[in-house]
């Protein structure tokens, strides 16, 4: 019975330190905070897209929606080279539709480059007629 028990507790320990071995980090996130509210934009959507450099074209990489708080926590897996350009798109206008503002920016575009291993966010601060962006971290 001991041995049953212990080899049953060795295969618990086992999978839940495998299990935690799978867990996925990111190299890049964004941020939206909208400074005419002083609040973080959720529910927008943010395209992140590639560039081909031999094509001269961008790639869709994938598309996420912000999180309540203004995030987007979980772009490019750390598990493969993520080197190159990128450009994040922001769809802004249907965010202040919602709020029933007009807005100058239908969407933000920002070209990136990624060189290295690092974690890079790209955060925008965010308003009806303006945007700022930097690198954050």
């Amino acid at each position: 019975m001991k041995n049953l028990l212990f080899a049953f507790f060795f295969a618990f320990i086992s999978s839940a330190t495998f299990a935690q071995d799978k867990t996925a980090t990111y190299q890049l996130s964004s941020h939206i905070l909208d400074v005419s509210k002083g609040m973080p934009a959720s529910g927008v959507t943010i395209k992140l897209e590639k560039f081909n450099d031999a094509k001269k074209t961008w790639i869709l990489v994938e598309e996420k929606v912000t999180d309540k708080n203004g995030r987007v926590p979980d772009f490019l897996q750390n598990n493969q080279s993520n080197l190159g350009i990128y450009k994040l798109t922001y769809f802004t206008s249907d965010y202040f539709k919602k709020m029933k503002m007009e807005s100058f920016y239908p969407w933000v575009e920002v070209v990136f480059q990624i060189t290295n291993a690092d974690h890079y966010h790209v955060p925008i601060t965010l308003s009806a007629y303006g945007y700022s962006t930097y690198r954050g971290n």
